[in-house]
């Protein structure tokens, strides 16, 4: 099983978005999860930072970037343990950090065991734009994909656009790669998550309706494989072509 370092996906001037690494072996553990980091100058902001066997890795990546103090904001997507699991010790370790996650889950983050206090943030269903170094993060809305209140982070300077589950794919044991070459192959990863998790194709209508007028160059997922390119097109034709989700299962 390897070990990937990180890899800049975006860098131009003194701001770049930072894919921050994989250990293989993680799957042993649990499913595969990508932890991104953006920066602007000396500053931070972390996205889906990952449960607790990933935390150690995580946090060393993070270092070889911008220092801890330096990292301004903590961007969830939705309340999953594979993205939240580990942000007590993320509290701990980035002291003038402030969350941002959806206002149904800000109540229950207190059951992971830290007092958050004034250091979480709402996000209203409709979303936010989030100041972030000399711009913003946009806070995309994404309801029910998969979860009730979810959001994707959209940094218009890169203009790389992060999915969260959108995207997810699975691989065999003997199989992983971080950028997608072969849509048509990757898409057979993808297709099981797709149809299993998300309730249901209206959901998927409205999101795309509503970044369809979006400059995204690059769609970065949670779990799987990044988008670059005329695939980040084919994935969203994709999903806009993909029938008998979730619901319509049953």
């Amino acid at each position: 099983m390897k070990v990937h370092k990180p890899y800049v996906i975006y860098e131009e001037g003194d701001h770049s978005f930072i894919w921050l690494g994989l250990d293989e072996s993680d799957r042993e553990k649990g499913v595969l999860t990508n932890q991104y980091l953006i920066r602007d100058g000396d500053r931070g902001a972390l996205l889906d930072a990952g449960g607790y066997f990933v935390f150690e890795r995580v946090l060393n990546s993070v270092q070889e970037f911008v220092k801890p103090e330096n990292v301004d904001l903590l961007l969830y997507s939705h309340q999953d343990p594979d993205v939240v699991g580990a942000l007590n010790l993320w509290v701990d370790m980035l002291p003038n950090v402030k969350i941002y996650v959806s206002e149904l889950w800000e109540r229950f983050l207190p059951h992971l065991g830290y007092d958050l206090g004034e250091s979480i943030n709402d996000l209203p269903d409709q979303g936010a734009r989030i100041p972030f170094g000399k711009s913003y993060i946009e806070a995309v809305p994404a309801h029910f994909l998969h979860s009730p209140g979810n959001f994707h982070y959209y940094d218009p300077v890169s203009k790389v656009y992060f999915s969260g589950d959108m995207g997810a794919a699975i691989f065999p044991k003997d199989k992983w790669y971080l950028i997608v070459e072969n849509f048509e192959e990757h898409a057979k990863l993808m297709e099981g998550f797709h149809r299993r998790y998300i309730p249901c194709k209206r959901a998927i209508e409205k999101w795309l309706t509503r970044i369809q007028d979006m400059d995204i160059q690059i769609i970065a997922p949670q779990h799987g494989s990044v988008f670059t390119g005329e695939n980040v097109r084919k994935f969203l034709d994709w999903l806009m072509k993909l029938d008998r989700v979730g619901l319509e299962l049953l």
